[in-house]
């Protein structure tokens, strides 16, 4: 015989009570994630639909999934504990993330993660790719750039080392094979620059790895290229090749002296590509990551400097 307390949580009301919020539009981070949080939403109402017409609420948890020593998990936020935050630009910050004991995240170099934050009671989340090493130990590192009335921007500048975020992944359909292409053409814009770090540094990471990379860099001006060390350390390879487009500056002679002839002025248009393609030591593979008009723009151009839609990725 069914108790009170039973019939009660069989009741439509408290069904309706469990039955899973529909996301807000802020809440897709837009970059094409699989699954999307309106995935998960819909994965969840369907167990919630089938639960509610068998009234057995054991059905509403799904099977838990198995996770690495890191626990990234692409279909449920994972908390991870800031433990250092650098200023790179005025607006643009290195965050590092501490893992359990020497455990590594579990991400293919270039994959990307979604972070989750909240700003006066409103959920947001946005894509950002690690820059730290495949392979790194016990933390990983993005970069995000702030925006003056950007709302997750307003939660990443309350971050201080010991706070703790939210994140959930991997994401990202490409995949780096060593010695998959002949040369690798890296073209960035800003923050677009992060994918192209792991890729870089795993193929110079690995001795057997013999592709040549040529990657061009596109910012305002010479202080708010990011990441100039690690850049200058990856030139000094036989097989990396780096240069810089910068939008705001226009006198060579007011950069130091070795970046003096790696350096163009004004953006990376039509001509430019076409040159830089032509330059390559062998068949390149093009890799774009920027804004959306950024990568349309390069997608178009490539085209015309005579690589074909299968020889370029598009993050």
């Amino acid at each position: 015989m069914m108790s009170e307390r039973e019939e009660d949580d069989d009741t439509e009301e408290a069904w309706l009570q469990l039955r899973p919020m529909e996301p807000l539009p802020s809440q897709c981070c837009g970059s094409g994630c699989s699954p999307c949080v309106f995935d998960l939403y819909h994965q969840d109402l369907a167990r919630w639909e089938a639960a509610r017409a068998s009234k057995d609420r054991s059905l509403l948890h799904g099977p838990e999934s198995q996770s690495c020593p890191s626990k990234l998990n692409p279909k449920t936020f994972v908390a991870f504990c800031i433990s250092a935050m650098d200023r790179l630009t005025k607006d643009t910050y290195r965050v590092r993330f501490a893992l359990p004991g020497n455990s590594q995240l579990g991400l293919q170099p270039g994959q990307h993660l979604i972070l989750r934050g909240m700003v006066d009671d409103l959920e947001i989340q946005r894509a950002y790719t690690p820059i730290s090493p495949a392979n790194a130990e016990g933390y990983f590192e993005v970069l995000i750039k702030c925006y003056q009335m950007g709302l997750m921007s307003r939660y990443v500048e309350s971050w201080r080392a010991g706070a703790i975020a939210f994140w959930r992944g991997p994401f990202g359909n490409f995949f780096y094979k060593p010695n998959q292409y002949g040369e690798l053409l890296m073209l960035a814009a800003g923050t677009g620059l992060a994918p192209m770090v792991p890729i870089l540094q795993s193929i110079t990471d690995n001795e057997d790895d013999e592709t040549f990379v040529t990657l061009v860099g596109c910012f305002k001006t010479f202080e708010s290229i990011y990441l100039k060390t690690f850049l200058q350390e990856q030139a000094r390879f036989w097989n990396v090749r780096t240069f810089f487009v910068l939008s705001q500056e226009s006198s060579p002679e007011q950069l130091p002296w070795s970046y003096q002839e790696k350096t163009r002025f004004g953006h990376l248009g039509q001509d430019l590509i076409k040159e830089l393609v032509s330059c390559c030591r062998r068949k390149p593979f093009a890799l774009v990551c920027g804004s959306a008009e950024f990568t349309k723009d390069i997608a178009r151009c490539l085209l015309c400097a005579g690589l074909t839609e299968d020889s370029y990725f598009l993050f």
